[in-house]
């Protein structure tokens, strides 16, 4: 029998925040939770949208599995509301779309769901968790999403910090709700803003009011109260060709069973003057140049990562970050130093693909520091993601309303 693990994840923002997540065994690997739009990498969709979920078992023995379907409030724990208030059909059913991998030497078994089906329908906006089961009915892993509906249309910018002492690494987030075909009675207590940056729950910014209001639009001008570390670019590799060197691949070693892919040894960059490239903020893409299908032909190589620093941190465990891994601190993705190489490394067995990742450290309070190995910095590209939770008086669960979202490129004064 598998032993389920389960990891809290503290979102350390304007207040303490925290998601229970069930991490998935050894053997579940690529899960991926988004919008069934192509290119767009988040599980937060409108109402009349589509999920789609995506994973395989390196076990390949074509396994049932279910998922299960709860709708939660705002603060991710499980609403009061009895299924047949949030799904059209049933909330729980088998995953019927499988197939196993072909040609590759990894074997697996792939899994693929899409919500709504003809036997699932969600019927109303709001947060959600949704869990596979196995066979046993034990939860295998979790994975949260998002429903809004288009009540409220949500304008974002992205500014320097007015601040001097940070002008130079954050980054302040200025939005507006316009709700003209909502009436609602108290928008400083029923509207609950929750801002993201790239995606990363770990950084939200929530517990904001409005600072003017004017009829049917809410203006929220803050600079401190919404102000983001700006970080760096995400690093990136690229395995779309497993059997030779790529982007940021410095060799490939032919294993006993699997290839090695092993990446440029990284450098801290924290004092190292910013420089632009692009990235798709964390995201990550499953490709392989000889498949023509990508998602039962891609194979599976050890990607090996290495962090060169003049000394180990101290009071600071270093971990290997990014959609990849749900912005998920496990002992998959930690950092062991090495005093003879002064490196940190980890090797983390990834499918075929275009990954983005960055290192973070988990410092001794508990709190997740994206600025440590990277630095911060005001040009940094990110997107920003404002989501608007309605909360309204003797309402028995909370809507999504409206999202809005920014970026950073054009950063305005």
């Amino acid at each position: 029998m598998k032993i389920t693990i389960y990891i809290l994840l503290f979102f350390f923002a304007t207040n303490l925040f925290a998601q229970e997540i069930i991490l998935p065994p050894d053997t579940i690997k690529t899960i991926q939770l988004n919008s069934s739009i192509k290119g767009v990498f988040t599980p937060i969709i409108p109402l009349n949208g589509s999920l789609h979920l995506s994973f395989d078992d390196l076990e390949a023995d074509e396994k049932d599995y279910y998922y299960q379907i709860e709708h939660c409030d705002m603060n991710w724990e499980t609403s009061d509301l009895v299924t047949t208030e949030f799904v059209n059909g049933y909330a729980e059913e088998r995953i019927k779309d499988y197939e196993n991998s072909f040609n590759t030497l990894q074997d697996y078994t792939h899994y693929e769901l899409r919500i709504p089906n003809k036997n699932t329908r969600l019927l109303i906006s709001g947060n959600y968790r949704i869990s596979i089961l196995n066979d046993d009915y034990e939860t295998v892993f979790t994975r949260y999403f998002v429903v809004y509906e288009s009540l409220a249309t949500v304008g974002v910018s992205v500014h320097r910090s007015r601040d001097v002492s940070y002008i130079d690494s954050q980054q302040s987030i200025q939005f507006s709700i316009n709700h003209p075909g909502l009436h609602i009675n108290n928008p400083r207590d029923e509207i609950k803003p929750v801002i993201l940056q790239n995606n990363d729950f770990s950084t939200q910014i929530v517990g904001l009011k409005p600072q003017f209001i004017r009829g049917n639009q809410l203006l929220y001008k803050y600079d401190k109260e919404t102000a983001f570390w700006g970080g760096n670019e995400f690093l990136h590799f690229d395995t779309k060709e497993i059997r030779t060197t790529n982007l940021n691949i410095a060799k490939i070693i032919s294993g006993e069973n699997l290839y090695h892919t092993l990446l440029y040894t990284n450098i801290v960059r924290k004092h190292d003057p910013y420089t632009y490239y692009p990235d798709i903020n964390g995201g990550f893409v499953i490709r392989n140049l000889n498949a023509e299908t990508q998602e039962t032909e891609s194979d599976y190589s050890w990607v090996h990562f290495s962090l060169k620093v003049y000394e180990p941190f101290q009071k600071k465990e270093v971990y290997i970050y990014g959609t990849f891994n749900n912005y998920q601190l496990a002992e998959e993705n930690r950092m062991i130093y090495n005093s003879k190489t002064g490196t940190y490394d980890a090797s983390i067995l990834c499918k075929q693909g275009f990954y983005n990742y960055k290192y973070v450290t988990l410092d001794e309070d508990n709190t997740i520091n994206s600025t440590t190995v990277s630095g911060s910095f005001d040009e940094t590209e990110n997107d920003y993601l404002v989501l608007v939770y309605y909360s309204k008086f003797g309402s028995y669960y909370d809507r999504v309303i409206g999202v809005g979202r920014g970026n950073s490129k054009n950063l305005s004064q």
